[in-house]
C-alpha cells in the first residue's frame, strides 16, 4: 500500500491548511501520516549555526519522513504573500541535507485562506520553486474563502471548486501509482 505524508505549512494549532491537507489525504486510498510542523521546531537557520552545531536531529527526522513516503501533500499558509516562518525554517534546514529536498516524490501542493485569493501567491511561489527541484508530478489547487467554501462535514461546498480539486487529486493519485 502506498504511503504519503501530509501537512499544513503552518504552526497554528487551528491551521485551516492542516485541516485541508488532511481532507485531501482522506480522499485517497492510501496510508498517510499527518505531520505537525510544531513537532519540528528548530533554531532559525543560518550558515553559522550549521557550521557550529551541524544539522538538527529534527531536520534529519523530517527528511526521513520525506524519504519513506511515496508522495507528499502540502497545504500552504500564506503569511504576507509568502511561506510561514515555521515552514521556511524547516525547508531551509532540510534543503541542506540533500540537494533534492523532495526526493522526486509526486506532490499535491495546495493553499487556502479565509480570503478570496486562497493563498494563491504562496502556492505560485511553491510551484515555481519545486518544479525545478522535483522531476515528478506536481498537482496544485487553491481554495479561496475557506470558511465559506469548506465544511468539515461535506468538504468543498462549491461544485466548480470541488471539480477542480478532484481533477488535481486524480493527477496526484495517478502519479502515486506509477
Amino acid at each position: 500500500m502506498k504511503r504519503i505524508i501530509a501537512f499544513g505549512a503552518s504552526s497554528s494549532k487551528q491551521s485551516i491548511n492542516k485541516t485541508f491537507a488532511q481532507f485531501a489525504a482522506d480522499k485517497l486510498e492510501v496510508e498517510y501520516e499527518l505531520l505537525d510542523l510544531n513537532d519540528y521546531e528548530m533554531p532559525i537557520f543560518s550558515v553559522d549555526r550549521e557550521q557550529e552545531l551541524g544539522i538538527p536531529e529534527l531536520a534529519l527526522k523530517f527528511k526521513e519522513q520525506i524519504k519513506s513516503a511515496d508522495g507528499i501533500i502540502i497545504s500552504f499558509a500564506e503569511h504576507n504573500g509568502a511561506y510561514s516562518a515555521a515552514y521556511k525554517n524547516i525547508s531551509d534546514w532540510v534543503s541542506r541535507i540533500e540537494k533534492n529536498m523532495w526526493n522526486d516524490k509526486p506532490m499535491l501542493l495546495m493553499a487556502t485562506s479565509p480570503g478570496a485569493r486562497g493563498g494563491a501567491s504562496v502556492l505560485e511561489m511553491a510551484i515555481n520553486r519545486y518544479k525545478f527541484g522535483n522531476s515528478n508530478t506536481i498537482a496544485s489547487f487553491s481554495l479561496p474563502s475557506f470558511n465559506e467554501n469548506f465544511s468539515l462535514d461535506t468538504g468543498i461546498k462549491d461544485q466548480g471548486l470541488n471539480d477542480q480539486f478532484t481533477a488535481q487529486l486524480k493527477i496526484f493519485k495517478s502519479a502515486l501509482q506509477r
